[in-house]
């Protein structure tokens, strides 16, 4: 295998699956059977989920709430969603760690970096919730943030379009996928990855990130198996 150990990004959006909101049991079992593809071949798998199913905190301050509570509202919405993630996995026999950034000792544990490293190294599936327990900052640069303390191979940022494209390609059928891309031409020319702080401290610490299809089943294995899938954003081509 490619990489020893990974932070799968998923955004909170795509549980919805054909809802307008909350949770998809089906896109929640994919996501299941696809990890555990992966554990079964014994690689450390950590995982940063968002919360957007369920609640943004950035759309909130948008229309008169609070950037604070709303984005504490988000964090929680993240810990919901480790809950659902945690129980489809163990429904497979796949043994999982919720940590939180934001203590909550009755359903999780709190996030201490050498624990879990210890849980990667044991075969359990570590799920970080609550962001970076901080406002302001996204889940994006949560999973940027974890990945760096844990020494993580790769970023693997799961979304429901397969790779970067020179511009949307759900509004422009023209548009032209990148295999291969560097963090400098991302930035040059104005490509949307992750938001800016956690692109500048995944660049900062050289760790590549890719981008693919989450929602195609078999996907992940796929590309950990060293199959050309989405688009792979580094420091070099």
């Amino acid at each position: 295998m490619q990489y020893k150990r990974i932070l799968l990004k998923l955004s909170g959006e795509a549980l919805m699956g054909d809802k307008q909101f909350g949770i998809d049991s089906a896109r929640l079992t994919q996501y299941a059977q696809d990890i555990k593809a992966a554990v079964d071949q014994g690689i450390e798998v950590a995982i940063v989920i968002g919360g957007g199913n369920i609640f943004r905190g950035l759309s909130a301050a948008g229309n008169g709430m609070d950037r604070v509570q709303g984005d504490y509202m988000g964090m929680l919405a993240t810990v919901i969603n480790g809950l659902a993630l945690q129980s489809a996995l163990e429904d497979i026999d796949i043994q999982t760690r919720l940590l939180t950034a934001i203590k909550m000792e009755q359903i999780a544990e709190p996030y201490i970096k050498r624990r879990a490293v210890r849980h990667l190294e044991k075969g359990r599936v570590v799920i970080f919730g609550a962001g970076t327990g901080n406002p302001y900052f996204t889940t994006d640069t949560a999973a940027v943030l974890r990945a760096i303390e844990i020494d993580s191979d790769v970023i693997l940022k799961g979304t429901r379009v397969d790779g970067v494209y020179t511009s949307d390609p759900e509004k422009n059928t023209n548009a032209v996928k990148f295999e291969n891309i560097t963090f400098k031409d991302v930035m040059n020319k104005g490509l949307k990855v992750m938001d800016m702080t956690a692109f500048t401290l995944s660049e900062e610490n050289e760790l590549p990130i890719i981008i693919f299809d989450m929602n195609k089943e078999g996907n992940l294995m796929k590309l950990l198996s060293g199959e050309n899938i989405g688009t792979k954003v580094d420091i070099e081509i």
